[in-house]
This record gives C-alpha cells, structure tokens and sequence, in this order.
C-alpha cells in the first residue's frame, strides 16, 4: 500500500462529516427519560442546537432535567409545551413507541418532527404513523442515528474512495451484556431486542444495500433474562447469490469481558472495512468507537487504523437532528431516515419476526 493511497483514504476518514444547518432552529424536545439525558441534550448541547423546552407528563421530571442542562422552560404537560413552541421550532419526539402515535396528532400541521425509534412497536402502529404524517404534512424523520457515526460516517467515504471494489459481504455481530432493566417499559414488551436494538443494524444495512429481497431469521428468549422477551437474534438477509449479509446478536454474555464482540464489517473485491461499536462494551460506560480497514493487495497484510473519535452515543445524535435541521432549512436536499424510509426499516423487522414464528425447513427424514 502507498503513502498516497493510505494519504486518500485517510483525506476521505477525515472529511466525513454529518450534515449541519446553517441557521439551527429551536428545539422542544417532548419526553424527560434516560436517553434525552444521556444522548439527545449532551449531543445538542455539544454541536450548540438550541433547546428552548423539556416536556414530560411526570411531575417535575422536566424541570429537574431542564435545570440540569440549563433549558429554559420545562413543562408537566406536552400540550403546553406545543402551544408554548415558536412556529419554526423541530419537535424531538423521545417517548417509548407506543405513545408516538398519542402524541403526533397533537402537533401543528407541517411541523418538523424527529422521532425516537422504533416507528411503533408493530408495522400497523408503524403505517398509521406514516398516515398521520402523511395527512399533516409534517416533514418527519426516524432516529436511526447509527448512520451518522462517526465510524460509519467514514466507512462510507472509504467505499466513495474505491476501497471495497464490489462489495459482497456485510456482518454484524453483537455478543455483549446490556443491562435490560434500565429501561423500565421494555419488561412488558411483547418484542424486545429486534425492535429496539438490532433495529439499528437492519437500518444500517439498508442504507448500505436498499431492501432485501427477504429474511431468514429466529429471535429467541434467554433463560438468564427469563422474564423478558427475546434478546437473541440470528437474522440473514438475501441480496441474491453473490451476497452475504447477517446479523448475529446476544445481550446476556456477561462473563469474562476477553470475547465479547460488537463489530460491523465490510468485504470487497478490492478490501475490507471494520468497526466497532464501543458503546455495546462496558455499557453504559462504553469504549471508544473504532475504524479500521486493509486492501486487498496490502504488502503488510496489516488493518490501518483510523482516528475515530466520539461514541455512538451521544455523538451521532447530532447528525440525526442535524441533517432534519438541514433539510428543513432548504441547505441539504435529502432526508436519509424520513418516516417513509424508516417505514421500510419497520417492515424488514416485522419480516424478521414473521419468519421467526414460521420456524424452518424440516428435514427431510
């Protein structure tokens, strides 16, 4: 490999960026949980997106957090806060699903909308969703923030600059202990580690490839987490005979932290590219996000590793709020996770799920 080559690749890591406004607009954000306060308000706060209102139906929740991040206004109410907003103010809709399609109607008809993801919990709550923002015109997105990572950020620019030739492989592979119970709702949730975690990776692979032509899959439960619905998953998505793309996913592997894995990869014709999610090691705490990637005809037969900094969480918040700012401002012309997108995402999980229940191939005893 040489210097000018490893001088372009470098050159293309370093000027991916997620997109920016010129002009940031003010932000409401309607919900006070865990993730406004370990995601969306640090990344805002970080990239100087103004957040002019918390809102959250619990009594004081709000004003505690909007004392702790200096918001000026906090409501009990998401009604006041709507009627409180400015008429060019984006609403941060982070709710868990089931309450998205409560609270849609409530906003001002062509209001600018970002929603925390899933797009329901099921592909009706899903398309009713789409209906609503349909009918109110909002301009609307899903939060997949997974694609405006930094990693992910630059691996795209990788594969702009000819590092991967054609591609023809796509993992992902998740072996790691997540902490359920952090999120209260999710101990009645009829579906769990799909809708709400490995969601980002289906999206991810989407805006890599565009839809499947089906799934192979099976989600199942853990009897370590026996109370909870499925947090295991193996999923492989048919792009044809030339192309290998899965997911592999496991949230109770808590012993020795030595073979724990959380990992996207890429593979070419021409190289490979890899990165790893840190947030899903050590959560909540994290490591470092990582990027690597090597050329096929490298003559060290050695992965270059590249600067990435920043953590899933909350970094690619900004991305994700920065690219609706941008679109609703007229200065980016595309809008990646718009909820029509993000529908597509929502009926490749409930493929998952389908062909899940529908059990394999008998043998041919």
């Amino acid at each position: 490999m040489s210097n000018s080559t490893d001088k372009k690749y470098l050159q293309a890591f370093t000027s991916a960026a997620p997109p920016r406004p010129n002009a940031p607009r003010p932000i409401v954000i309607l919900g006070a949980g865990g993730i406004v306060r370990a995601a969306h308000l640090p990344a805002y706060a970080k990239v100087g997106f103004p957040v002019i209102a918390l809102a959250d139906p619990v009594p004081g929740k709000a004003a505690e957090l909007a004392c702790e991040f200096a918001v000026p206004h906090s409501f009990d109410s998401v009604q006041d806060a709507i009627r409180f907003a400015p008429p060019d103010a984006i609403f941060d809709i982070a709710v868990p699903a089931s309450q998205l399609i409560h609270i849609l109607p409530l906003l001002p008809k062509g209001a600018a909308v970002l929603m925390q993801k899933p797009m329901g919990e099921t592909l009706d709550e899903a398309r009713a969703i789409r209906a609503l923002c349909r009918e109110q015109g909002f301009t609307a997105a899903v939060n997949f923030q997974l694609r405006y990572s930094q990693n992910n950020l630059g691996a795209v620019a990788l594969a702009k600059a000819g590092l991967l030739g054609q591609l023809h492989d796509m993992e992902v592979q998740v072996s790691t202990y997540t902490p359920w119970q952090l999120w209260t709702f999710l101990a009645e949730a009829p579906r769990l580690e799909v809708l709400y975690h490995s969601i980002h990776y289906l999206d991810l692979i989407r805006s890599w490839l565009g839809n499947p032509r089906g799934v192979y899959a099976k989600v199942v439960r853990n009897p370590v987490t026996a109370a909870l619905a499925a947090t295991k998953c193996s999923i492989i998505l048919d792009y044809g005979d030339w192309q290998r793309t899965f997911v592999a996913a496991t949230h109770t592997h808590d012993f020795a932290e030595q073979y724990q894995r959380s990992f996207i990869q890429w593979e070419g014709t021409a190289g490979a590219i890899r990165m790893d999610m840190g947030l899903n090691l050590n959560y909540p705490t994290g490591r470092p996000d990582t990027l690597s990637y090597i050329e096929r005809n490298s003559h060290n037969h050695e992965w270059t590793q590249l600067p990435a900094t920043g953590k899933w969480i909350p970094d690619a918040f900004m991305g994700s709020m920065g690219a609706l700012q941008a679109y609703v401002e007229g200065s980016a012309s595309t809008l990646p996770s718009n909820f029509e997108d993000a529908f597509e995402t929502m009926a490749l999980v409930e493929a998952v799920y389908q062909s899940s229940a529908q059990g394999g191939m008998p043998l041919p005893l």
